[in-house]
């Protein structure tokens, strides 16, 4: 792996002093580190009023992505709030992301915390035997999907996904882990609507980066 000298602004080709440098996700350590990640990531969103339909205030987390700092303090953060949250000696055997954000993140925390990933999915995405859950929509309901032999009875599982909000597609993926025979640790997200009040629907701890109570 090459190295980059400390001066360097490698994103402007230009010297700066290593005392004003930010620390990197990776440097970042101790008590103050969440609660310091959890700023970065707050600070990287972007935000559109009246979408996507007047009087919702929008959080699109898709910056986060597009700049490979904050990708990187996003992942560190998600580690991080896994170890506090469960300890060292509990981290999931499995990471499940939702359909289809939850694929951005689930891979690589999945590395971070040498743990698997598998996804649950729209019908008709998975091939082999499926298991099936239904779960409530704004107008209707969906299913979710998860391959039957994707999660092995006694594997403790973490979810991850993007946002909480009715918390219905998540807790679909609960009723789906059950069923294959894991054992639910808890679900993880970057951010949750709090007025919509969707963790009360999941039947395992809940975790999140961060909280909006803008409608």
């Amino acid at each position: 792996m090459s190295t980059v000298p400390p001066t360097t602004d490698i994103s402007h080709g230009s010297a700066r002093p290593e005392s004003n440098a930010p620390s990197s996700s990776s440097q970042l350590t101790g008590p103050e580190a969440l609660p310091e990640l959890k700023k970065r990531i707050k600070a990287g969103l972007r935000t559109y009023p009246d979408f996507p339909k007047k009087g919702i205030l929008f959080e699109d987390i898709l910056p986060l992505f597009a700049s490979h700092s904050l990708h990187s303090d996003l992942i560190r953060a998600y580690e991080l709030q896994v170890l506090e949250s469960f300890g060292p000696d509990n981290t999931p055997d499995v990471i499940v992301g939702l359909d289809a954000r939850g694929f951005l993140i689930g891979p690589t925390l999945a590395l971070r915390l040498g743990a698997g990933f598998v996804p649950v999915r729209k019908p008709g995405k998975l091939p082999g035997k499926i298991e099936t859950a239904e779960f409530e929509k704004e107008y209707g309901t969906d299913t979710f999907a998860i391959q039957s032999d994707a999660i092995k009875p006694g594997q403790k599982v973490l979810v991850v996904d993007d946002l909480i909000a009715t918390g219905g597609s998540a807790s679909a993926a609960g009723t789906l882990i059950q069923k294959s025979g894991g054992v639910l640790l808890g679900y993880l997200f970057i951010i949750e609507l709090t007025f919509l009040k969707g963790r009360d629907k999941l039947n395992a701890p809940v975790y999140t980066l961060l909280e909006s109570q803008s409608e």
